[in-house]
């Protein structure tokens, strides 16, 4: 072999020559059919082929248009119905109900005394309104002894009130009973 052959081992093919060209389609063989192919596509695509689809316009439709977007849309459905229900339960509520007064209470500590924050919303005009009787003491074990403060406060006509006063515990969590003519709420909160 020459040096020549070593750099070129196609020399001796002769690609280029028109001889070797084939111009004519007669002598080739296409294995490729689109009817065939169609045939044994899916039904979207022969539709496609066809005309037979309209192109759906929308954002539903775009939420939907195959498996795993459905599936995604409707878990997001379900667990946006799960928190409403929830929600409208008072599941997620801090308030509590004393004869259709809407109660909502908060705390802070500042120097080893808690100030207690009362909300009261009245839910109709059929609320309750008069004296409301308030203890609060820190939550203890059954053989423990605790101080109880009393505290006394007026609901008034008022839509909405708000009443602060200090007791003097300084506790990580208090009991607090509310106590009216009619009824009674016992409630634990978290002073901050």
């Amino acid at each position: 072999m020459t040096d020549e052959q070593n750099k070129r081992p196609n020399l001796n093919y002769n690609l280029s020559k028109p001889e070797n060209n084939v111009s004519s389609d007669e002598n080739l063989t296409f294995y490729y059919s689109r009817e065939r192919r169609l045939k044994n596509a899916p039904k979207e695509v022969q539709d496609i082929y066809s005309g037979k689809t309209q192109s759906r316009v929308g954002i539903f439709s775009v939420l939907v248009a195959d498996k795993p977007r459905r599936v995604l849309f409707f878990v997001i459905v379900f667990l946006c119905a799960a928190i409403l229900i929830l929600v409208r339960m008072g599941f997620f509520d801090t308030a509590h109900i004393l004869d259709g007064n809407k109660i909502e209470i908060a705390g802070t500590v500042y120097e080893g005394t808690t100030i207690v924050i009362l909300r009261k919303n009245a839910k109709n005009e059929d609320a309750y309104t008069g004296a409301v009787d308030i203890a609060v003491s820190p939550v203890v074990k059954e053989d423990e002894t605790y101080n109880v403060f009393y505290h006394r406060i007026f609901f008034t006509l008022e839509a909405e009130e708000v009443y602060r006063f200090a007791v003097p515990f300084d506790t990580p969590e208090l009991l607090m009973v509310l106590q009216n003519e009619m009824s009674e709420l016992q409630l634990k909160f978290n002073p901050e």
